[in-house]
């Protein structure tokens, strides 16, 4: 009985003020429509899933084949993007790790999103020492300078694909859950939340299915402005050789192994470091036209 009375007193609110979550997606496409950085950029990042998808169908040499005949070769129409220290196809390799670069970027911020949702919404909603641990928690971790850190729980946890998923989420949870806090605070005093606790819908359901639907959009834009900065973050770890390791491909480490051959073969380092800046402003230029759509007065600022 009260799940069909607070579905209809939260349609009536919608009805009445409009919320973020019925009109989401206008935002969204008419973001795309006026943007056209946004617009390119999203166009930027299909395409780079989709070629990560696809790379051992379209990497002609493979990731880890070598020719010592062909070492450090200038680009060519054999090889595209020259070759590296171990006659490895470079352009084949960069294929290869951008489904890691990818992949450390969505992961590790998709399970950040979801640990601070829901610490954050748990703080705003119950308040008092909860908030009050949460909450300083959160501030532990984001006192702390992140590559810094990073770098001090790589160490202790040692390299590899899932420790640089964990070190990354959590590097990222605490500045989510300040956000969803913030949007708890300011949404659990309105009028359909009220009306809900009214009619006695369990503390659970209302933060399950009340707030946390309403913070989704903004979710999304922190989702992607957070996406580049773990990219960033685990091409630094690789560099510095406490991240991904050989023989895999990463774009840190083509960094890493190209900049002591950066005066006689500089591709070695120019297209991982153009993979990475081209990835980085796509997310950036995309998240940017998100939050303008959702705040027109952060446009006009």
């Amino acid at each position: 009985m009260f799940r069909r009375k607070e579905k209809e007193i939260a349609k009536d609110y919608q009805r009445r003020t409009g919320s973020q979550g019925a009109t989401f997606e206008n935002q969204v496409r008419r973001m795309l429509r006026e943007n056209k950085a946004a617009a390119v950029s999203l166009a930027v990042i299909v395409i780079l899933f989709i070629l990560a998808a696809i790379s051992p169908l379209i990497a002609g040499y493979g990731e880890t084949k070598m020719d010592l005949l062909h070492r450090l070769e200038a680009p060519s129409g054999a090889h595209l993007l020259g070759t590296d220290e171990g006659g490895r196809d470079v352009l084949s390799r960069l294929l290869y790790g951008s489904r890691i670069s990818l992949l450390v970027g969505v992961v590790p911020t998709l399970l950040s999103m979801i640990l601070g949702a829901a610490l954050g919404v748990l703080a705003g909603y119950k308040g008092g020492i909860t908030d009050a641990v949460i909450m300083r928690l959160a501030d532990v971790v984001l006192a702390f300078p992140s590559i810094l850190l990073a770098m001090v729980i790589m160490y202790t946890l040692g390299d590899g694909l899932i420790n640089v998923f964990l070190t990354l989420t959590l590097l990222n949870w605490g500045s989510v859950a300040r956000v969803v806090r913030a949007e708890t605070l300011k949404l659990k005093n309105s009028e359909y939340v009220t009306a809900a606790r009214c009619i006695g819908t369990p503390r659970g359901r209302i933060m399950r299915k009340h707030i946390l639907p309403n913070c989704m959009p903004t979710l999304i834009v922190l989702f992607t402005l957070n996406v580049p900065g773990a990219i960033l973050t685990e091409s630094s770890l690789s560099f510095l050789g406490l991240g991904i390791q050989p023989p895999s491909a990463s774009w840190g480490l083509m960094v890493n192994a190209g900049r002591q051959y950066l005066a006689n073969a500089p591709w070695l380092c120019f297209a991982p470091c153009g993979a990475i800046l081209i990835t980085v402003l796509a997310f950036n230029f995309l998240g940017d036209g998100l939050r303008d759509a959702m705040d027109p007065r952060q446009k006009k600022r």
